[in-house]
């Protein structure tokens, strides 16, 4: 595919000709989960049906061919994110599995170990961060005695850049910050949290569950020393996720899980632990899933990253238009279309989102509601939950149309009420 066609797209996922209460099905909600294109679905079919076998151990046919797409996978992810050397790229269940991988390794780092983490050490977070992202770095703080402290948000929903020197500094040993917020959809300045983070010494983890599906990333270029994204959000299937790390730091952190595969030596005694990747994926990795997403970065790859960007930005500027003319409806973060992603969070008037969102439903619109995991936001903004509407390459115009005339006859519902 040359050029963006997004009804050309649009053909390639059977769920969007699902009808739903006898509506054509407007999905936005792919914040929370993409759609599958059949692409990946008939990889994962293929897999069971042809390749089934464990991977790196056996020496026969079926076994080999599992292990090469287990592994061909690694190799085009490290590609699509700009990695320095695939093995940089660990697999996990998802974005939060490589979180706490991050956290706990480094609880566990030993003393005197540049990673160690103990107390009188700051972890910066944000006010933005998904819970993913927070409760991994509470545990740490509260395991270490470390102390954590949070970056502020300005109110138009961005991290409030006049404290970074002072909340990132020479106490801090980690931040970890998201890249595009799955609330608000800002994307914040990652050159100059790494940069900060870097001049007082400190470690950085970037969240990115949002921004590898939607915003071309090369991990060499931003320079975070950890990055962490999920494969459902991408086009590929729930239960894998990603951790890029540099060499020289996976090489050096204690592993996160014990047993089979991530082993080089085994007495009853003591145990010596396999290179990196393999020392941070222990037991039967996720072979399906992994072959699914090597088709999904295959799917993005094809379309083009930046084509799919320049869709989605065209999309929101277009809805942030459409929902600003909607009376009773209050925007819960940037209002323009200025660093910031397709994930697009609102009040309605004194409704709440889930009578909201109930209602959108009968029309066959899905979206989602409530605090999306990032409870923080709601508390700094006043609001006790939000609707939120977000897009994909296989959104379209007519899509965020359908929503804003749903929202019409949700006051007219709840007036006639």
């Amino acid at each position: 595919m040359t050029t963006f066609d997004v009804a050309a797209v649009r053909k390639d996922f059977p769920i969007l000709q699902r009808e739903i209460n006898g509506h054509p099905l407007v999905y936005l909600d792919s914040a929370a989960t993409s759609q599958k294109p059949q692409a990946v679905i008939d990889t994962l079919t293929d897999y069971y049906e042809q390749h089934n076998a464990n991977v790196h151990r056996g020496i026969y046919v079926l076994a080999e061919e599992a292990t090469a797409l287990y592994e061909g996978a690694r190799t085009k992810v490290a590609a699509f994110i700009g990695a320095a050397d695939r093995r940089e790229v660990v697999f996990t269940k998802n974005a939060s599995e490589a979180v706490n991988l991050v956290a706990r390794s480094l609880g566990d780092a030993p003393r005197g170990s540049r990673l160690h983490i103990g107390e009188g050490d700051e972890i910066v977070i944000s006010e933005m961060d998904h819970h993913s992202n927070i409760v991994p770095w509470q545990l740490l703080a509260q395991r270490t005695g470390a102390t954590l402290r949070a970056l502020r948000l300005t109110d138009e929903g961005r991290i409030d850049l006049s404290a970074l020197d002072d909340v990132i500094n020479a106490r801090t040993k980690v931040v970890a910050v998201v890249h595009q917020s799955n609330v608000l959809g800002t994307v914040n300045p990652v050159d100059r949290l790494v940069a900060r983070a870097h001049e007082v010494g400190a470690l950085i983890l970037l969240d990115g569950a949002q921004a590898v599906p939607h915003l071309p990333v090369d991990v060499q270029a931003i320079g975070a020393d950890f990055y962490v994204f999920t494969g459902h959000k991408m086009l590929g299937p729930t239960g894998i996720g990603c951790l890029h790390a540099r060499l020289d730091l996976l090489e050096e952190m204690p592993p996160f899980l014990g047993g089979g595969e991530m082993i080089a030596e085994v007495t009853l005694e003591s145990s010596t632990y396999a290179a990196v990747p393999a020392k941070f994926e222990a037991g039967t990795p996720m072979i399906a899933q992994a072959a699914g997403l090597g088709a999904a970065v295959d799917y993005l790859s094809a379309i083009g990253i930046d084509a799919i960007h320049a869709h989605e930005q065209d999309l929101t500027a277009y809805a942030l238009e459409r929902l600003s003319g909607v009376r009773g409806v209050r925007i819960v973060g940037p209002a323009e279309p200025v660093d910031r992603g397709g994930a697009i969070s609102f009040a309605l008037a004194d409704l709440h989102p889930h009578d909201v969102g109930q209602v959108l439903d009968e029309l066959g619109i899905a979206v989602r509601v409530g605090h999306h995991c990032a409870r923080p936001v709601c508390l700094r903004y006043g609001v006790p939950a939000t609707t939120r509407a977000s897009f994909y390459l296989y959104t379209t115009r007519d899509e965020i149309d359908a929503l804003v005339d749903g929202l019409g006859h949700v006051k007219r519902f709840f007036r006639a009420a």
